[in-house]
């Protein structure tokens, strides 16, 4: 076995970055329908916005998350944004 840097596709900063990103994107989709469903009167609608802005946010937790465990991983001691 061969102490080297992790070689994966995308370090976790990267990931991390990409996972904060689709997930303000996702925030901001389920933001929007849920105010479209409430200006026409359709629960449904509001309903799949609330989970969809749910999902963003967990997602870009998920994101931070995986830049904070980058930084330790690689003896960095700065914060994630």
């Amino acid at each position: 076995m061969t102490d080297k840097k992790r070689t994966d596709d995308l370090d976790l900063n990267e990931e991390g970055m990409v996972n904060r990103a689709k997930g303000a994107a996702e925030e901001a989709k389920g933001r929007a329908r849920n105010a479209l469903g409430g200006l026409t009167g359709d629960g449904g609608q509001q309903l799949k916005g609330m989970g969809e802005e749910l999902k963003g946010k967990a997602q870009q937790t998920l994101g931070k998350a995986q830049q904070k465990l980058d930084d330790v991983l690689d003896g960095d001691d700065r914060k994630a944004p």
